[in-house]
């Protein structure tokens, strides 16, 4: 009877390391959907941010083509005006 009694309370530890291994595996699951999910969060947000970066560097280069020389073309007509008038 005894021996019985221990087969059985072995039995039932052997349920419950069961139990808890099925427990972790799930959260394990869980953990790993959520970091699959930030991961393409994160990509999504590099992929934008690297898309603004380069709408930015053709506003620049624009910006750049049409100052630069509207800048340089005021520096001169101001040249011209000082030196003929003074």
């Amino acid at each position: 009877m005894a021996e019985e009694q221990r087969t059985q309370d072995l039995l039932q530890v052997l349920r419950e390391i069961h139990d808890g291994q099925q427990e972790i595996i799930q959260l394990l699951s869980a953990q790993h959907a959520l970091a699959a999910e930030q991961i393409k969060h994160s990509r999504d947000s590099i992929e934008e941010s690297v898309g603004l970066q380069r709408l930015a560097l053709q506003r620049q280069r624009t910006i750049s083509l049409v100052a630069i020389p509207g800048i340089v073309i005021c520096i001169i007509v101001i040249g011209y005006l000082v030196l003929r008038y003074f």
